[in-house]
């Protein structure tokens, strides 16, 4: 290990400014110091802490795409089917809740950081799913509601902290909440429908992530639990979406069942056209033969 660091600490000292500056304003002056100046491995809270910011920026990241698969498979295939506006109306509420709430107390950007990103597609997926779903004028009123909502939330004359503090409480349970419409909804229809696997399996990771980062980030008992809460829903959605990954959806079933019905009475089968050549007697054409 004293090679390793011989061989770093030249490059670690001699960082460009913006580079350095960037890397204290994450894990901060004395992490910096001691991970990067001293490469101190054996400081875990640092190790923790950095590891944390690292995975923080990672969920950011990857929350900005997070829902676009699940975008483009609503305007492909112009369905709503197996997605729940239940579920988005829930999930959409929440995060709005829990974005003033994180915003209002500064917590780190890195740690909720993804529930912005989030919110924004969500908004433009309960939109999609209203308008497939024949409720295009709702979809208007939905909008004007979140505004409002929003500016509601965001103004500390409107609303005090301690009654958003309660509302982050009734965020967590809307988030929870929010994923039993799903699981009904798949369960009812006996197949995923246009939910998209990559936004399942993704919110999965992020909420398992997010446990982490809470703890070793927040101190917030109430934002941990409901991370602890959607996790658990979130493997149901998950194992849902293995159970019924090759499976058809009960109204393509029921089509299919309407279908062979129709198809057999217009073909016969092959036992009536052998009946039908056997009972026919067969016709008797001209013969050479002499009679003598």
């Amino acid at each position: 290990m004293d090679a390793v660091r011989t061989a770093l600490q030249p490059i670690t000292h001699n960082l460009p400014v913006p580079i350095r500056d960037l890397g204290v304003s994450i894990i901060g002056e004395k992490c910096y110091k001691s991970l990067l100046l001293d490469i101190d491995v054996e400081d875990t809270e640092c190790l923790k802490y950095a590891i944390s910011k690292g995975l923080g920026i990672g969920i950011v990241g990857a929350s900005a795409i997070v829902k676009v698969p699940q975008i483009v498979k609503l305007v492909k295939s112009k369905s709503a089917s197996g997605v729940s506006f239940l579920a988005y109306l829930l999930e959409t509420s929440s995060y709005l809740i829990s974005l003033a709430y994180n915003v209002r107390n500064g917590f780190p950007f890195s740690t909720y950081g993804e529930t912005a990103m989030v919110l924004a597609q969500n908004v433009l997926i309960t939109v999609l799913v209203l308008h497939y779903s024949g409720k295009a004028s709702m979809a208007g009123l939905f909008v004007a509601a979140l505004a409002a909502s929003a500016v509601t939330l965001f103004n500390e004359q409107t609303l005090g902290m301690k009654e958003l503090g309660w509302l982050q409480v009734g965020a967590g349970g809307m988030s929870v909440a929010s994923k039993i419409p799903q699981i009904a909804a798949i369960w009812s229809q006996g197949g995923t429908g246009q939910l998209s696997a990559f936004t399942v399996f993704n919110y999965l990771l992020g909420s398992l992530t997010r446990i982490f980062t809470t703890i070793q980030e927040v101190d917030d008992k109430v934002i941990l639990y409901s991370f602890v809460a959607g996790f658990a829903l979130n493997l149901v959605l998950a194992l849902q979406m293995v159970y019924y990954w090759n499976a058809p959806t009960a109204k393509a079933q029921g089509k299919r069942k309407e279908a062979l019905p129709a198809n057999s009475a217009l073909a016969p089968s092959y036992a009536e056209v052998a009946a039908t050549s056997t009972a026919r007697p067969r016709s008797k054409g001209p013969t050479t033969r002499r009679r003598g």
